[in-house]
């Protein structure tokens, strides 16, 4: 793991002393644990991390852990009873005013667990944690273009597993499989495979659904490569799809596009959004965009960086972020065109690779 992680978050940290990751047990288990050690093995449930405000990284774990944590970042701590867990964090703490908990995936118990550990006040830093999290080193980008590839080849190979009378559940499955053939180390989230009338539900779970002839089917999936993400969604046909599917794709592609023109470092985060909100506002679907145009992606799948109308942040060249406009027509059929992008310098690049142009199979 690169040794400038723990302090890159403590030159974020403002007047924090410290900010401590809780481990409770699944799924109260931070992804900011892993992100800080570099830990690839172990389960580090009641684990905890530590960073003071000098940059050092404490690791508290118990001897189940010890060898894996060893093979990471930070001086390891390991404890046999929770009264030495305490002693130790105690210790290390001595002094700070002010301790940061990454309130949003931390367990009530855990933050309790804490404030009887030291005198310091507790806050949320979950700002801190995000805002180092969210630039990119070059051994992350490299596990999510690896992810992104692996969710490309299946992406490529859908239009092949399509045929009439298959179903919703029978195909994400497959893609599933295919993911983990490919050298994916799990799903990013759980595959979504919509057909017909359902594509217009954003969030489908796939189920009996047969396809049907005219239907659209959507697909929205990631895989995992180590512990990173990707996202990618691509919509295709089963014979000739209504009229309005094929303008409503066109429309989408073109509000991707104009999207991802507008992706580029020190760029308000809202643009994208705003540039292809105003394509798809433009045509005959304005209004059926209903979620924002993209999300930061990492170790989770949506991490918070937020490109929607409403977003104050500027990006960064290291986000990585989605770029997924869509129109939704209830009873008809929903249109998704997503792809995984890495905000640069002078622009962006585009880390999933499929065939955007309209698919009939």
């Amino acid at each position: 793991m690169p040794s400038d992680r723990p302090g890159r978050m403590a030159g974020n940290m403002g007047d924090l002393d410290a900010v401590v990751v809780l481990n409770a047990t699944e799924p109260f288990l931070d992804s900011a644990y892993w992100y800080l050690t570099g830990c690839s093995s172990g389960t580090f449930e009641g684990a905890r991390a530590a960073v003071l405000s000098d940059g050092s990284l404490h690791v508290f774990v118990s001897v189940l852990e010890e060898e894996a944590a060893s093979a990471g970042a930070g001086e390891v701590h390991v404890y046999g009873t929770d009264r030495e867990r305490k002693e130790m964090m105690a210790e290390v703490l001595r002094g700070a005013r002010r301790v940061g908990v990454n309130y949003p995936c931390a367990a009530y118990g855990s933050v309790e667990w804490l404030k009887g550990v030291t005198d310091a006040a507790v806050s949320d830093a979950s700002a801190v944690i995000a805002e180092t999290m969210a630039v990119k080193d070059e051994a992350e980008i490299s596990e999510i273009s690896a992810a992104c590839a692996i969710s490309s080849r299946v992406a490529s190979e859908i239009p092949g597993m399509l045929r009439e009378g298959v179903t919703e559940a029978e195909v994400a499955s497959e893609m599933d499989i295919r993911m983990l053939r490919y050298g994916g180390s799990g799903n990013a989230f759980e595959t979504i495979a919509a057909f017909g009338p359902a594509s217009s539900e954003p969030h489908h779970r796939p189920g009996s659904y047969a396809l049907r002839r005219g239907d659209a089917a959507l697909f929205d999936f990631g895989s995992k490569h180590g512990l990173y993400c990707s996202d990618l969604t691509r919509t295709v046909f089963l014979g000739e799809p209504p009229d309005v599917l094929r303008r409503a794709y066109d429309v989408v592609l073109e509000a991707q596009r104009a999207g991802i023109a507008r992706i580029r470092a020190g760029a308000p985060a809202k643009d994208a959004d705003l540039a292809a909100r105003a394509v798809i506002d433009a045509s005959e679907f304005k209004g059926r965009f209903i979620h924002s145009f993209g999300h930061g992606i990492g170790m989770n799948v949506h991490e918070p960086v937020s490109l929607s109308p409403k977003s104050e942040q500027i990006l960064r060249a290291g986000n990585v972020v989605s770029a997924e406009p869509g129109v939704y027509l209830p009873g008809i059929g929903g249109i998704r065109i997503e792809d995984t992008v890495l905000v640069t310098e002078d622009g962006c690049r585009i880390l999933t690779d499929y065939d955007h142009s309209l698919t009939v199979v």
